[in-house]
């Protein structure tokens, strides 16, 4: 049983630092910060839950009906990951390629603690404590306190998976299978890690964050598997019977420049080679919400939108539609994972080209992160834009990646995942080690 407080919320920039400060005392801590971005079909504007009262690991063997399993016998909230890797669950596929962090395929847990922040208020459910622990807790929170620090205190120095000669050559690899009929547009990744590696995983990501600025933040601590994500991309959000998908394809560099960025904007909008690559995958998430929608009721909402964030300017695209009250959460997510926007099109074909070139397991890069629900509505994110820690084996690693169609430039499709990696590379302070060569 869940006792459930309200508490006035006055300032919530003030407090973050203070509750995620007082959270890392637990094993479990999963923050979703939405950084009230002006993005469409919010819910809340930043959840935390901490430690775990029960909680499910597994490879994806049979990974979603464990999900499913787990998630109707607790009927609670649960929060967590799915690693890309459940491709393999979803479709005859295999992942063979190096992994540096092992991360589980799939990581959720039950929290007994959950912190719900809306616009003035502050909605707290404990499982199954007294109302004191509760309110010392709030005492607690509110006189916590977080010294900014100017540096990371991170020591470590990042090498590149695929070396930029090497990356190019991969692109071209695409290209050929493009040009023969296999596949229309693939996602391709590449990864920069350091081993022996020590970061501090608050300081780190209080910093991306804030120089980032995303709808989609989170971060996530499971044990020694640390998650800092700045993520601007949802994958899929359940409310009722309405499901929404908003996939990210178009990347614009931003100016300090007021009139250049506006013309970098505008220049975005009608770029035929951006445009073509998210009306792809659009249509792509269309197909996948199709399997699992009432008949007739899938619409895009708004097609290749344009939304700027820190660094960049992305087209964004709304795919919706309504299910069953029938149709499980699970069974949605099985339908449509992985998301579109990062595999390509055909989807199974690409996954193959990807494991076939790609030099890493992408693991929870291009995976996703969110929670359930008592009620079953869910809301997830697009693991991009993030730094994977695991601080028993001292490994850590951030991917970038982006959308190869016919029209695509080795050169220009290097130059944007530079792009893509420069706000991991500032709070890694790393900048001067990422070789480009």
């Amino acid at each position: 049983m869940r006792i459930i407080k309200r508490y006035s919320l006055h300032n919530l920039e003030m407090l973050k630092p203070k509750i995620l400060q007082w959270a890392q005392q637990y094993g479990e801590i999963a923050w979703l910060d939405g950084n009230d971005y002006p993005l469409k079909e919010k819910s809340y504007r930043a959840l935390l839950a901490v430690d775990s009262f029960t909680a499910l690991q597994t490879d994806a063997f049979n990974s979603f009906d464990k999900l499913h399993e787990f998630q109707i016998t607790t009927q609670d909230w649960i929060f967590g990951y799915l690693s890309y890797d459940l491709k393999n669950d979803v479709e005859d596929l295999h992942s063979q390629n190096i992994d540096g962090l092992h991360f589980p395929d799939l990581y959720f847990f039950q929290p007994k603690k959950v912190f719900l922040f809306f616009d003035d208020y502050v909605e707290v459910s404990y499982l199954n404590v007294v109302s004191d622990e509760m309110e010392s807790d709030w005492e607690k929170i509110n006189e916590t306190s977080y010294q900014k620090r100017d540096k990371s205190g991170n020591n470590i120095q990042i090498a590149s998976r695929t070396p930029k000669v090497k990356y190019l050559q991969k692109v071209n690899d695409v290209l050929d299978h493009i040009k023969l009929g296999d596949i229309y547009e693939v996602n391709l990744c590449q990864e920069f890690y350091s081993e022996n590696a020590t970061i501090e995983p608050l300081t780190t990501y209080l910093h991306l964050n804030e120089i980032s600025k995303p709808p989609f933040s989170a971060f996530l601590k499971l044990n020694h598997f640390f998650v800092l994500s700045a993520s601007p991309e949802r994958y899929i959000k359940k409310t009722g019977t309405k499901i929404i998908s908003q996939p990210i394809k178009g990347t614009a560099k931003r100016s300090k420049n007021a009139e250049e960025d506006m013309e970098l904007k505008a220049q975005l909008a009608k770029d035929p080679k951006e445009r073509s690559e998210n009306i792809m995958i659009t249509d792509l998430v269309r197909n996948d919400l199709s399997r699992i929608a009432e008949k007739g009721s899938v619409k895009v909402d708004e097609l290749c939108g344009i939304y700027s964030f820190e660094q960049v300017h992305q087209l964004i695209s709304t795919i919706s539609c309504e299910v069953s009250t029938r149709t499980s959460s699970i069974k949605i997510l099985k339908n449509t994972f992985p998301m579109g926007s990062m595999t390509g099109a055909p989807k199974i074909s690409a996954m193959n080209i990807i494991e076939a070139i790609e030099d890493s397991k992408r693991g929870l890069y291009s995976g996703s992160i969110g929670y359930f629900s008592p009620e079953g509505d869910f809301d997830f994110n697009v693991v991009i834009r993030s730094i994977l820690y695991n601080s028993s084996e001292k490994y850590v690693s951030f991917s970038v990646g982006g959308a190869i169609t016919i029209n695509s430039s080795s050169e220009q499709e290097f130059e944007e995942c530079m792009l893509k990696a420069k706000a991991m590379r500032q709070v890694l302070e790393i900048d001067s080690h990422v070789p480009r060569h």
